[in-house]
């Protein structure tokens, strides 16, 4: 089964590295998609081109939820963005 796809800011990791879960847009991904957050959940964690696997986990210490990622592992993706405007036209007819 697929993981998730959910937005988490990369820039707000806590003092252990991990991702937490509490932005607007992870907030609207989780309503979206139906998902309530448990331990253990794999989930996969994107921002803007960017893209990682990740376990969720309660912070007590901080009262929410979090996701501990391998920075190591993080993934460019190849954005739409970075294709002139007609190649992205072709590819959406061709979808």
């Amino acid at each position: 089964m697929d993981k998730p796809r959910v937005f988490a800011d990369s820039h707000n990791a806590d003092v252990q590295g991990r991702l937490r879960l509490n932005c607007i847009g992870t907030v609207q991904d989780l309503a979206r998609q139906q998902i309530s957050l448990r331990d253990g959940q794999r989930l996969t964690l994107y921002s803007e081109d960017l893209e990682v696997d990740g376990v969720v986990r309660y912070s007590r210490e901080e009262n929410m939820w979090v996701a501990v990622i391998d920075w190591n592992a993080i993934r460019r993706l190849e954005s739409e963005s970075s294709f002139p405007s007609d190649q992205v036209i072709e590819q959406r007819k061709m979808a």
